[in-house]
């Protein structure tokens, strides 16, 4: 390894490395080709998808969104979105296993319509029966420390603990609600929802979590292709912070030049 090669340091969930911590979603961008052009610029290790961009109904007809996906060969994540029960959740998980053929599933439960909130009274049921059925599991989940470490007690091995509610863009709202989900849980913990900047997402980054997960921020920006790589490059720029460990804050200002040959009145 030359000296100007970085360290390998990749995202590992459920025992499987990905080279990035940027994940995307794949909705509302303004053309299939923007879309193609946004991922190939921000390289995500995977892509969500929700079961409903499939056209179940029509067997002759291929549906080119999953032809698109497939042409891209990123892994895909495909996510629960819009379910509001458990049953719900669970038959369209197992939906999305086939058509997708991946046991990974982003598990979204609605619990509240207006902030798209998730409902955190039932999720952890629905984790462990998803878990019991084979699914690889991330849970979109509150900043709630009880309900993260539930979660994690009944076998999933990470999380994606909000920063906002989704497509607010606000950012990191709760930060103590967050900083403290990182120091208490050691399992691998993506940022999903509210991220509106790069900055936000370098900022969760250089607090320790292990990745983020993006849509409108991407897909509603006026370059998102553009955009895509700034998240990207925040993304590994916060990671980097995190890992060479950033300096200490101090109340009062010290001098950053030496004071070796000043008079020695300035050196009071």
């Amino acid at each position: 390894m030359s000296p100007d090669t970085p360290p390998s340091d990749p995202l590992v969930l459920y025992g499987e490395s990905f080279a990035s911590r940027l994940m995307l979603g794949t909705a509302r961008y303004p053309s299939p080709g923007i879309l193609q052009a946004a991922v190939k610029r921000a390289q995500p290790a995977m892509l969500t998808a929700s079961l409903r961009r499939q056209n179940l109904d029509s067997s002759n007809s291929p549906n080119r969104f999953w032809q698109l996906l497939a042409e891209l060969g990123v892994p895909v994540l495909p996510n629960t979105a819009g379910c509001h029960t458990v049953a719900e959740l669970i038959t369209t998980a197992q939906m999305a296993r086939e058509v997708f053929n991946t046991p990974w599933l982003k598990l979204e439960l609605i619990g509240d319509d207006y902030t798209l909130q998730p409902d955190t009274l039932n999720m952890v049921d629905a984790a462990r029966q998803l878990i019991q059925d084979g699914f690889k599991v991330l849970p979109y989940c509150t900043d709630d420390l009880v309900l993260c470490q539930r979660l994690v007690d009944v076998g999933c091995q990470a999380l994606m603990p909000w920063a906002a509610p989704i497509g607010t863009g606000k950012g990191p709202i709760n930060p103590y609600a967050l900083q403290t989900l990182r120091a208490r849980l050691q399992v691998p913990m993506i940022v999903d929802a509210g991220l509106g900047r790069p900055s936000h997402a370098a900022q969760v980054m250089e607090w320790g979590f292990d990745g983020v997960l993006l849509n409108t921020a991407v897909a509603l920006a006026n370059d998102p292709v553009r955009m895509a790589g700034a998240f990207a490059a925040a993304t590994q720029a916060g990671r980097d912070a995190f890992l060479a460990g950033t300096m200490a804050e101090k109340a009062s200002a010290e001098p950053s030049t030496p004071v070796l040959g000043t008079p020695f009145w300035h050196q009071a």
